[in-house]
C-alpha cells in the first residue's frame, strides 16, 4: 500500500489495466514456465479467450475496448478509413473517435486516471490526470500531456513504439534488441506512474509483443530459428507484468487483456488485385500508376480497404458510383459468392466468414461502414493495395497476423467470469464496475462480467 493510499484510507476502489496489444491466450494458456505471472493472477482471479472484433485491427480495436461500443459508435474502422462521401482516405487519431472512453467516465465521476501508450488516443487529452499518447503520436514532446510527464519520459529513454522497420530484414537481432529495449522503457515508465499512487484507474498498454508477434510468431508456430527469442521477450513481458503487480494493494484489482489473438501468416492476399481480375474493380485510363481510392473508374463495382473490409461502389454514397441502389442486395450476395470460392495456393477456402456491415455495425456513425467484412482463414492476412504490379498472394518479412477469436484477459477479480461469450466490448464495463463508476449500462454493446 502506497503512501497515498495510506493518507485517504485505503478504503477507494483503485484499478490497474494493462494493454498487451495482439497476446492469444492459447499462448499464455499453453507456456505457464514463461507466463509465471499471468497463470498466477489467473489462479488469485479469473482468466479466458475472448472474442475480437471485426475487424481485428488495433486501430478499431483499442476504442472499441476502451469505450464498450463497436465501430458504428467509435468512428473508427480500421487503420485506414475514408472520408464520407469522398474516396479520400485518412488515418484515425483519437480525435475521430466519437464515442465516451473509460476514463473520461471515471473523471466525471470525480476518480484520478493516468492513460498510457494507448493506441488511437493521440493528441494526449488535458482533461484527465496525465497522458502519453500511444503509437502514431509524432513525437514523445507531442505524446505528453505536460512537461512533467515529458520529463520523465526522457529520463527513462520510452520509445513511442518498436521500430518495426527493423522487422523486415532477414537477419532480426536488431528487430529483438529494439523490442526488448522498448519494453524495458515502457515497463520503468509504468512502474515509476504505478508507484506515484495518485491515481484511481491507471491504463497502460504493452504495444511491443503486436509487433514482436507479426516478425516471430511463424518462427514460434514452426520451430524456427527465433523460437526462443519469441519467448524470451514473453518471459520479460510477464516479469514486467509481475513486477506492476507486486507493488498493488489489496484495493486495487489488476486487469490485463490484449485486443486481438494472433496466429501464424502464410500468405497475404491483395483484395483489390483480386477484385481487378475478377472484374469488381478497374481504374480510370488516364491512372497509369494507381495508389489509391481517387484512381478508381467510373465503372467499379467495388474496393477494399485493410483488414478485409469491402464496399460497393454504390450511387449517391461513393462520389463515382455505379452500383444503383436498387440493385444493392444483388450484387452484394455475388460478391458474397466469388468472394466464398476464393481459394489460396495450398487450395483452402481464404475466408472463413463474411459479415455485412449492418450485422456487424450499429450507432450513429456507421456512413462510413464497410458493406462485408471477411474474416480470413488462419494464414491469409488481408491486404488492399490499389494497381496491378502484384500477385494476389504473395509472401513478405512478416509471418504472424491478426486474428479474431483469441484475445486474452486475465484480472485478479475473483467476482469476474470470463465464460464463452465474453468479447471487446466487456471490458470497458466490467473496469467501471471495478471502480463504482455509476455509468449508463445501456450506452454499452457489452456488460460487466463482475457478479451483481
Amino acid at each position: 500500500m502506497g503512501l497515498f493510499d495510506k493518507l485517504r484510507g485505503g478504503s477507494d476502489d483503485r484499478v490497474v489495466f494493462l494493454g498487451i496489444d495482439g497476446v492469444p491466450y492459447e499462448l499464455i494458456d499453453d507456456h505457464p514456465d514463461v507466463f509465471e505471472n499471468l497463470h498466477a493472477i489467473a489462479e488469485e482471479g479469473a482468466s479466458g479467450q475472448i472474442e475480437s472484433i471485426v475487424p481485428p485491427e488495433s486501430s478499431a480495436c483499442w476504442p472499441s475496448l476502451t469505450t464498450g461500443q463497436n465501430p458504428g459508435n467509435t468512428g473508427v474502422y480500421g487503420f485506414q478509413d475514408r472520408e464520407r462521401g469522398s474516396y479520400d482516405t485518412y488515418v484515425p487519431m483519437g480525435s475521430h473517435v466519437e464515442a465516451t472512453r473509460l476514463w473520461d467516465l471515471a473523471t466525471e465521476d470525480g476518480l484520478d486516471a493516468t492513460v498510457l501508450n494507448v493506441p488511437v488516443t493521440f493528441p494526449p487529452s488535458s482533461r484527465i490526470q496525465r497522458q502519453v499518447s500511444g503509437f502514431l503520436s509524432p513525437s514523445i514532446e507531442k505524446a505528453a500531456s505536460d512537461d512533467e510527464v515529458r520529463r520523465t519520459l526522457e529520463r527513462y529513454d520510452y520509445a513511442i513504439d518498436a521500430d518495426a522497420k527493423l522487422g523486415h530484414d532477414d537477419d532480426k537481432t536488431a528487430f529483438i534488441e529494439n523490442a526488448h529495449d522498448t519494453l524495458e522503457g515502457r515497463r520503468r515508465v509504468f512502474e515509476h506512474y504505478v508507484d506515484e499512487d495518485d491515481w484511481d484507474l491507471f491504463f497502460g498498454v504493452f504495444m511491443t509483443p503486436d509487433r514482436v508477434n507479426h516478425f516471430l510468431f511463424g518462427d514460434y508456430a514452426t520451430d524456427g530459428e527465433y523460437a526462443a527469442a519469441f519467448l524470451e521477450f514473453y518471459r520479460e513481458l510477464d516479469a514486467a507484468i509481475g513486477a506492476i503487480r507486486d507493488r498493488l494493494d489489496d484495493d486495487t484489482e489488476l486487469v490485463v487483456a490484449s485486443d486481438h489473438g494472433f496466429t501464424r501468416e502464410e500468405y497475404e492476399v491483395d483484395i483489390n488485385r483480386w477484385l481487378e481480375a475478377e472484374g469488381w474493380l478497374s481504374y480510370a485510363a488516364d491512372a497509369d500508376d494507381p495508389d489509391g481510392l481517387a484512381d478508381i473508374a467510373d465503372d467499379a463495382r467495388a474496393y477494399s480497404l485493410i483488414p478485409g473490409r469491402l464496399f460497393l461502389n454504390l450511387e449517391g454514397r461513393e462520389p463515382r458510383g455505379s452500383v444503383a441502389e436498387a440493385d444493392y442486395e444483388d450484387v452484394r450476395e455475388e460478391l458474397i459468392a466469388d468472394l466464398e470460392s476464393l481459394e489460396g495456393p495450398d487450395g483452402r477456402p481464404v475466408c472463413d466468414r463474411i459479415v455485412t456491415g449492418e450485422d456487424a455495425f450499429s450507432g450513429d456513425h456507421t456512413e462510413i461502414a464497410p458493406d462485408l467484412v471477411v474474416v480470413p482463414a488462419d494464414g491469409f492476412d488481408l491486404k488492399a493495395g490499389f494497381g496491378s504490379d502484384t500477385d494476389v498472394f504473395s509472401t513478405g518479412p512478416r509471418n504472424g497476423m491478426h486474428k479474431f477469436g483469441n484475445a486474452s484477459l486475465f484480472t485478479t477479480d475473483a467476482d469476474v467470469t470470463v465464460g464463452d461469450d465474453v468479447n471487446l466490448f466487456d471490458v470497458a464495463p466490467t473496469i467501471l464496475d471495478q471502480l463504482d463508476v455509476d455509468a449508463d449500462r445501456s450506452a454499452f454493446d457489452g456488460e460487466s462480467l463482475r457478479a451483481d
